[in-house]
């Protein structure tokens, strides 16, 4: 009696499962889609064959100390340590800190150990992190302290390998981007800036991360 044959086995490609944290702008305030920039970033990096799910957590105004209390347990409820353990999810952190360091006076020195905190808990798990920088505001002089602060967090993604998208040196004096916090009632943009946002995320190696070409 010949052997029964077998089809061979279809290798399952694993979801990836996006974890983001951060503020406002992250949850995209102000924003008439709805979709911010990480939403218009995931839209453009999904690929049929390996489904992105996203799972954010935002808290308006949140300091960078906050975000390092709160981010282990934020990630641990959002991930699947099962699925994780057997492929059949990868996960992925995105952490969006924002400018809230600036208005309550966090020093440079504590904000650099924050994030780093972070970035080195998530290793740790080995989970990979994306990290992006918080946007310039409409107010110059405030401009120059988050231009500041940006450049701490660059620094410590460069000693971690971590990816960083600087935002306020793609933002800081382009004319839609300023145009578009203009014409809001907060300092957030509008569907332009967010769009801006998402080009940048996108031009910083964000669909090679989230897909693991990285």
């Amino acid at each position: 009696m010949p052997a029964p044959s077998t089809s061979p086995v279809t290798p399952t490609t694993p979801r990836v499962r996006v974890i983001a944290l951060g503020d406002e702008l992250l949850a995209g305030v102000g924003d008439a889609r709805a979709l911010g920039w990480l939403g218009r970033a995931v839209a453009s990096a999904q690929d049929p064959s390996a489904r992105i799910d996203v799972f954010t957590s935002a808290l308006p105004g949140e300091t960078s100390a906050e975000l390092a209390e709160r981010w282990d347990d934020a990630v641990r409820r959002r991930m699947d340590p099962e699925a994780q353990a057997d492929g059949s999810i990868e996960h992925r952190v995105v952490i969006a800190p924002g400018r809230a360091d600036v208005e309550h006076g966090v020093s440079m020195a504590r904000a650099r150990l924050n994030l780093a905190k972070i970035l080195d808990g998530l290793e740790r798990l080995r989970v990979p992190a994306f990290v992006v920088g918080p946007p310039p505001s409409r107010d110059r002089g405030r401009s120059a302290a988050v231009r500041e602060l940006s450049d701490a967090y660059a620094d410590v993604c460069s000693r971690r390998r971590v990816p960083f998208v600087d935002m306020v040196a793609g933002l800081e004096g382009h004319e839609q981007w300023e145009g578009d916090l203009a014409r809001t009632d907060g300092d957030h943009p509008g569907q332009t800036g967010y769009g801006l946002m998402a080009w940048l995320v996108l031009h910083s190696g964000f669909e090679d991360w989230v897909s693991g070409r990285a």
